[in-house]
């Protein structure tokens, strides 16, 4: 089956480009942290940044398409 083409119209919404610009910004200002309720560390790549931008916005509902299977899966244990 071949993939299907998208007809126009925006992959994101405005929303989630604010969140991402707003998570940019905290990340130069150094006050942009990682994990649950700030206590992994501060964040200082770009990559992540953005990676917690859209999070944030697809927890509050904006237009973000859904995060990409992680390869190999989960591990099992015996």
């Amino acid at each position: 089956m071949a993939a299907r083409k998208r007809s126009g119209g925006r992959k994101y919404g405005k929303a989630a480009s604010k969140r991402v610009a707003s998570a940019m910004r905290r990340r130069k200002r150094g006050t942009l942290m990682s994990g649950k309720g700030g206590k992994g560390g501060r964040v200082r790549s770009r990559k992540q940044a953005i990676a917690i931008g859209l999070s944030e916005a697809r927890k509050k509902g904006a237009k973000v398409p859904r995060k990409r299977g992680r390869k190999g899966g989960r591990k099992r244990s015996r």
